[in-house]
């Protein structure tokens, strides 16, 4: 048996994918971290960034009325959601890219037809490292944080891991 990194969950040894999380088992030959700052990213979970919550609409909302909500909140994200789950997250990032200089055209739209459809979302119990991987695979800046149950419970940002990381390095320097 071999154990998870990312949920720790106990799988058939020489199994390329974690049957509880789905994580890619394929990396585990590699060594062991070597310092304090990367052990603490494989052993810490996503509770300890303490995720905001979230800032949703509804997938039916104006686009006008999101980007109101994302300058009035200053914030980079909303996640779109329905019953609780999310189901897209519309991102400064959407707005530049999709609306541009249409904008004022656009703004009666729905946000639906301009937010990235089907986002990734991890559990509060997954590890950072799990975090930082899907983040930088996606090319994500923001990663919705559910429960067991699928139900939308925060928002993390790349902001967030770069606190922890900056805690975590002035922390091992000291210590």
């Amino acid at each position: 048996m071999s154990t998870c990194p990312y949920c720790e969950a106990e799988n058939i040894e020489g199994v390329d994918v974690c049957e509880q999380c789905g994580q890619s088992l394929s990396d585990l030959y590699l060594p062991p971290p070597d310092n304090v700052v990367a052990r603490t990213l494989v052993k810490d979970r996503i509770s300890v960034l303490k995720p905001k919550k979230p800032i949703s609409v509804a997938p039916t909302t104006p686009v006008r009325d999101v980007l109101r909500l994302l300058v009035d909140k200053s914030i980079g994200c909303v996640i779109v959601a329905e019953e609780g789950k999310a189901v897209g997250v519309f991102s400064e990032r959407d707005a530049l890219i999709k609306l541009n200089t249409q904008a004022v055209k656009l703004g009666d739209h729905p946000v639906s037809e301009f937010m990235t459809p089907h986002p990734q979302t991890l559990d509060a119990a997954a590890k950072i490292a799990f975090a930082v991987k899907h983040m930088d695979l996606g090319g994500y800046r923001h990663l919705p944080i559910t429960d067991e149950d699928g139900n939308l419970t925060g928002i993390i940002s790349v902001r967030d891991i770069l606190r922890y990381l900056t805690e975590n390095m002035t922390a091992a320097k000291l210590g």
